[in-house]
């Protein structure tokens, strides 16, 4: 009896943008380190209790998330994930500035700077 592997349709964790993306590869490149990983999180703070984070890390943890993009690698934790579950990574650069932006579903409310919330 030959087993059919089924295909399931799951969704992505958060959704990282093409030019979230784009972004990280140039900031990589300017680096001159092929091994660096965009690391998003989350932590306590700011002024709405919570606050996302970004840092390059060269080194993925048991419990990261990983997703890779146009050449690049993002990591979450598996405390940050929970909070960004759903969430979309893009990059924007506008009248306001050029910045990683977080558009989250899971916040309640959000601070005047987009880079805290509540959940």
């Amino acid at each position: 009896m030959n087993a059919v592997a089924e295909t399931l349709d799951i969704p992505a964790p958060l959704v990282f943008t093409d030019s979230a993306a784009n972004k990280v590869a140039e900031l990589v490149a300017e680096e001159g380190n092929p091994d660096l990983k965009l690391r998003v999180f989350v932590q306590g703070g700011g002024c709405s209790g919570f606050q996302y984070g970004f840092t390059f890390d060269e080194v993925a943890n048991d419990d990261d998330t990983q997703m890779s993009k146009n050449g690049v690698t993002l990591l979450i934790d598996a405390m940050s994930l929970q909070y960004l579950m759903g969430a979309e990574i893009d990059y924007k650069d506008d009248l306001s500035g050029a910045q990683f932006v977080i558009k989250n579903p899971n916040a309640t409310t959000t601070c005047g700077c987009g880079s805290s919330f509540s959940a």
